[in-house]
């Protein structure tokens, strides 16, 4: 330790020294040229002095070892490598259902029992409500009671006709009208088997409209039914990724809330652009892996923006910057004894999920220093750590 002692005092005599010569100097010079020219000097006054600190340093290594390994700095490295490279853009969506169906009645009526509740599963087919048909009840009476006079008074003119009494207007419009009541009993007969309504597919009673004792219309509906097998993720994308997404292709979906995400299949890109933010709709169907996946549940749609083949990239983490904006790394130089840290410049690309991509720099097989790096200077001694 004795010989760090020197090193240092003399450290602290040159930035004595350099201070000493600031101030002497004055202030920075306002022209752009006398500022290029004292920077260039202080970088030569610096690398001056980074070469005697090494010069130093070996010397020093060269007569007490034990100095030296007291003050490498231990570090661990992992070997740069040379991989597949995929960035995805995450925008925000939500679960909505695919297919809901309204139940309703084809005729009038009062509810006089609805066999199901709000969160039921019915299957397809399936009694979901009995309507009372009184009033249809009493149309097909008064129905019955006219058609039956109506032909009494076609038997009637008939037999006349057949007699060649009366005119045959009369016996046409005797036989219409016949005609015409008994249509329209066919057709009250028809409505009056639709006095059960059922489920036309299976599902779960989402909501309920209409109570039992109320009256229900034809085309109103009576209860809501959503197929939870039949969920889909919609998004709006910005324009800028109009080329990202194909249909049919798999993206990732992600449920927040839940704690899950499965692969999804685009199944449909809408075909318009909304002015008002500039987006246009993407739909994914995805698989009910659980009755926790319900709409409007929030959902993030990871679509593949990116991809790369065959590029350096390294830990996010491990990317340094100094103080003018240069990126920079430390890998491993030598090894034992000489094993020292080497600071190198590099040219960072886009980054992704901790991961990002080195453009110039390192070209693979590196030894990038790991845990240790933060604090380390250039070349200066480390002692890697072994596994264990």
């Amino acid at each position: 330790m004795k010989y760090i002692t020197p090193i240092a005092f003399f450290l602290v005599l040159a930035l004595a020294g350099c201070q000493q010569q600031a101030a002497t100097d004055g202030e920075i010079p306002e022209s752009l040229e006398g500022k290029k020219a004292l920077l260039k000097e202080k970088r030569e006054a610096l690398s001056a002095l980074t070469q005697m600190v090494n010069t130093l340093e070996k010397a020093i290594a060269e007569q007490d070892p034990d100095a030296v390994a007291a003050n490498r700095k231990l570090v661990t490295t992992a070997p740069v490598e040379r991989t597949d490279f995929k960035h995805f853009v995450e925008i925000q969506g939500s679960v909505q259902a695919d297919d809901y169906i309204d139940v309703t009645s084809e005729v009038a009526g009062r509810i006089v029992k609805l066999t199901v509740e709000e969160g039921d599963n019915v299957r397809s087919g399936q009694l979901i409500a009995e309507l009372d048909l009184e009033q249809l009840t009493k149309q097909m009476a008064e129905l019955e009671t006219s058609l039956s006079l109506a032909q009494t008074v076609f038997e009637r003119q008939k037999r006349l006709w057949d007699q060649n009494i009366g005119s045959e207007i009369q016996y046409l419009e005797a036989k219409n009208n016949v005609d015409r009541l008994e249509k329209s009993k066919e057709t009250l007969e028809f409505q009056m088997t639709k006095s059960k309504v059922y489920a036309p597919a299976s599902g779960v009673v989402e909501r309920v409209f209409t109570q039992s004792g109320e009256l229900a219309s034809p085309g109103m509906p009576i209860l809501q039914l959503l197929n939870p097998r039949k969920l889909k993720v919609v998004a709006d994308v910005p324009e800028t990724y109009l080329r990202a997404v194909s249909r049919g292709e798999n993206v990732k979906v992600e449920f927040p809330a839940l704690a899950e995400e499965q692969e999804a299949k685009i199944n449909l890109i809408g075909q318009t652009i909304d002015p008002a933010n500039r987006t246009f709709k993407v739909e994914a169907g995805i698989r009910t892996t659980s009755n926790l996946v319900k709409p409007n549940l929030l959902a993030v749609m990871y679509i593949k923006d990116k991809e790369m083949k065959d590029v350096v990239t390294v830990p996010l983490e491990m990317i340094q910057q100094e103080v003018g904006g240069k990126d920079f790394v430390y890998v491993l130089s030598g090894s034992g004894k000489e094993a020292r840290a080497k600071k190198v410049y590099v040219r960072t690309g886009d980054a992704y999920n901790g991961e990002i991509v080195i453009r110039e720099g390192l070209e693979g097989g590196e030894q990038l220093i790991m845990e240790g790096a933060r604090g380390l200077a250039n070349n200066q001694t480390v002692e890697v750590k072994t596994a264990g």
